[in-house]
């Protein structure tokens, strides 16, 4: 059964900041790292178990190519990301 997907707010201002700084970096680049972040919400939909529980009831899944993690719980047959998080940022922010 594939999960419904709930992005929050803060999760796409996350995502599209990434975006612009990864287009300013180099043009092409904010693209491969929308459709790599859309892969792993399709992987987290598909199987969102898979991805290690941190703090109940959250979860996070590292992205591999770019160093940003999501954090998301699952809710009935629901998942919904609170952060695109990031991993070089200041730690604390992630808790809040």
């Amino acid at each position: 059964m594939k999960y419904d997907l709930e992005v929050k707010d803060e999760a796409n201002s996350e995502t599209i900041e990434a975006y612009l700084y990864y287009e300013e970096k180099r043009i092409g680049l904010g693209e491969a790292f929308l459709e790599h972040l859309e892969t792993y919400f399709d992987r987290i939909t598909a199987n969102p178990e898979h991805f290690p529980l941190k703090r109940k009831p959250y979860r996070e899944a590292f992205i591999k190519r770019f160093p940003f993690l999501i954090v998301y719980e699952i809710d009935k047959n629901k998942v919904i990301v609170y952060s695109v998080f990031n991993t070089w940022q200041n730690p604390e922010k992630k808790t809040k």
